[in-house]
């Protein structure tokens, strides 16, 4: 039975789009602390301030008689602009790229007399992506001796070249672009429109699009109007608490179950930690819920409007106490007012919402999850082999090392990541292990060197490529996630069984009982032994459906690369009947997001979760490359075809764990002359 190749999906415009947020909000939030003390010197020593110094603020003249420069405007039109630069250029070529990137933003700065940060944004990573380009160039070519001569110059005269068309062409088109935003932002002002931004900053926010939007764009054009006017309304079109402590507040009131149980502390966090994300969870459970956030956000921002009132700097995170700290000094009436009518009108709407649905949030949010979960498709069917946890981990690859170091990954690292690894550090150590770090930084920080990583789910898929050798937990409850459990207890089995390795003692699993994929793919990184599965459950051996069979082991793959591989191991699959052609398509698209190639020439393609109703039994197909095959640059000899139910086929995926961690067994197989001598490795897996 023939199977055709599978065009690669696409990424999808969700993801492209937050990816594209994350990296403008990326610049912006490593220097929020500036903008901070920038705020708070303005409102202190500016001429309406409150205590106005001319030698700070740079109002009136000195004793010279010349105009005071104060700190605010080079503050405002050199620093921030220039770390911003930096940080986005340190983004893309490192600390080269930084350099050059502030570079050329000079050049900007000094072409027009409006702050540029639309214009850092731009040169800080155009400028480290040219000169990395160029870098290219000559990279091995350069003769010993002359390496630091050829990198300062050519870091120089590229800067200074940029800095050059940033003066002279670049800067124009910004300041043409921001005096063009800046008039849209009045035409909604004027006309009374303003409010009517909310219908697309709420589902943006809970789409994880909030810190692109605010960071990324009401930022810029907030601090340009702040500037010439002392104070913006743009900081709270977004970073307004109101909205989303009012639905908190209904499902305290009218929810039920888990979430009316959880709903109080999450109401803390976000009202005082500035966490907004935490209310995300409540809202995507019971999507119409958005309409209340909606509702509060239109209210906010008109009290905001007709009352003048706004403040001198962004607001972050956004917490009540950080938007009254950078509240304007004539405003406070005006945002405290925005606040609690925006909390009242969303409360309003999700109080009668809840009041007339006959589902009152009595779903757990885990529940909620799992719903996401299955129409999302982001979690695999052999997630808990490859990770030790039927219950949650996502894809990802064998652990075969003690978990020491844990990262909570999200779209700005200093929000929900910050409260889920406090959750998560102090069930650590009251589990008894102190030694484990647990840390939080922000997607576009990760590098590949953390044990487990844990995200919402809705960004795991932004998490995955930058951690391929993770561990990947999904959440959706930042503050009693029953994941949480889960990693304690893989941190347990882990170490326990590395300490078991180190001191020579063998872990056996209970007699007569399948080994979890955690103390499989551990026992397999240390020599430790896992005692054999018992039979496949559901008859399915007695039916002639066991999970490897003879016919589903070739010697020699025909296939010349990873998409004809895949089909080849799915063919393998359908000829037993064990799936349909919908699931080897599913296999192709699990590829696309992040690479099965687990390390020791093994790759283990696989459907994603909504491919399950694909499946019709278990079954794994096992291909041998000879020569080897290109899978995403990494040379693959093995391919391991696999569809799950039931976990009928986790006993061999342990099997395979443990193999593939033992170079002397793997070249056994790269030795194999016949299928039997394959299976035999493998062991009885069917008896």
């Amino acid at each position: 039975m023939a199977t055709e190749t599978v065009a690669k999906p696409r990424t999808s415009v969700r993801v492209g789009v937050q990816k594209f947020g994350t990296f403008l909000s990326g610049m912006i939030m490593p220097n929020i602390g500036a903008f901070i003390a920038w705020g708070l010197i303005t409102a202190l020593f500016i001429e309406k301030g409150w205590i106005p110094v001319a030698e700070l603020g740079g109002f009136g003249t000195n004793a010279e008689g010349d105009p005071n420069v104060g700190i605010v405007g080079p503050m405002v039109t050199y620093l921030l602009p220039i770390l911003i630069a930096y940080t986005g250029g340190r983004m893309v070529y490192d600390v080269r790229g930084g350099v050059v990137g502030a570079i050329a933003t000079m050049g900007v700065i000094a072409g027009t007399d409006a702050p540029m940060f639309i214009g850092a944004m731009i040169m800080g990573p155009l400028g480290a992506w040219t000169m990395k380009k160029i870098d290219a160039l000559w990279d091995g070519k350069i003769r010993p001796g002359f390496e630091m001569l050829v990198n300062n110059f050519s870091a120089g005269i590229w800067g200074a070249l940029l800095a050059l068309g940033g003066f002279y062409g670049l800067s124009w088109v910004v300041q043409r672009f921001t005096d063009g935003a800046g008039a849209v932002v009045g035409f909604l002002v004027n006309n009374g429109l303003l409010p009517l931004t909310s219908i697309f900053i709420e589902p943006a926010k809970v789409l994880f699009l909030n810190n692109a939007i605010n960071h990324g764009v009401l930022t810029p054009l907030g601090i340009q109007q702040s500037l010439e006017q002392g104070k913006s309304i743009l900081f709270l079109l977004e970073a307004n608490p109101g909205p989303g402590m009012g639905i908190l507040l209904a499902y305290m009131f009218f929810g039920r179950g888990a979430a009316k149980a959880s709903a109080p502390g999450a109401a803390i966090i976000h009202f005082l930690g500035g966490i907004h994300e935490i209310y995300f969870p409540y809202v995507l459970m019971k999507p119409i819920l958005i309409l209340a956030a909606i509702g509060g956000g239109m209210t906010g921002i008109a009290t905001l409007a007709i009352t003048n009132s706004g403040l001198v700097a962004p607001a972050a995170p956004g917490s009540i106490i950080a938007v009254l700290a950078q509240t304007s000094r004539d405003s406070y009436v005006g945002v405290i007012l925005a606040v609690i009518l925006a909390t009242a009108v969303s409360f309003l709407i999700a109080a009668v919402i809840l009041r007339t649905s006959k589902n009152k949030g009595e779903d757990d949010l885990s529940a909620a999850t799992s719903r996401m979960e299955a129409m999302k498709g982001k979690k695999s069917s052999v997630s808990s082999a490859l990770t030790g946890n039927n219950a949650g981990a996502q894809a990802g690859t064998v652990l075969t090392r003690p978990v020491q170091n844990i990262v909570f990954a999200c779209d700005a690292g200093m929000g929900s990541s910050a409260m889920g690894a406090s959750v998560l550090r102090n069930k650590i150590k009251a589990a008894g292990f102190p030694e484990v770090k647990v840390t939080n930084s922000a997607i576009a920080n990760l590098n590949d060197s953390y044990d487990v990583v844990v995200t919402h789910q809705d960004l795991t898929e932004r998490a995955q490529p930058r951690t391929a050798s993770a561990v990947h937990y999904s959440v959706d409850n930042f503050m009693n996630s029953p994941k949480y459990d889960d990693i304690v207890e893989l941190v347990r089995s882990s170490n326990r069984e590395g300490a078991a390795a180190e001191t020579g003692t063998t872990t056996e699993s209970t007699a007569g009982a399948q080994p979890t994929a955690a103390a499989a793919s551990v026992a397999a990184g240390h020599g430790a032994h896992v005692a054999e599965p018992v039979a496949a459950v559901d008859g399915h051996a007695a039916e002639g459906k066991g999970v490897l069979l003879r016919e589903s082991v070739v010697l020699n793959g025909a296939a010349t690369d990873r998409d004809a591989a895949i089909d080849e191991a799915g063919k393998l699959l359908l000829d037993r009947g064990a799936v349909d052609v919908s699931y080897v398509h599913a296999m192709h698209e699990r590829e696309e997001s992040v690479s099965t190639y687990m390390g020791s020439f093994l790759a283990i393609p696989h459907g994603t979760n909504d491919a399950k109703e694909h499946i019709n039994h278990s079954a794994v197909s096992i291909i041998r490359y000879p020569e080897g095959i290109d899978w995403g640059g990494k040379q693959v000899k093995f391919v391991v075809g696999v569809a799950g139910l039931n976990n009928e086929h986790l006993h061999i995926l342990s099997s395979i764990a443990k193999i593939f961690t033992n170079k002397a067994q793997v070249a056994q197989l790269e030795e194999a002359t016949t299928v039997d001598e394959v299976l035999e490795l493998f062991g009885k897996v069917n008896a």
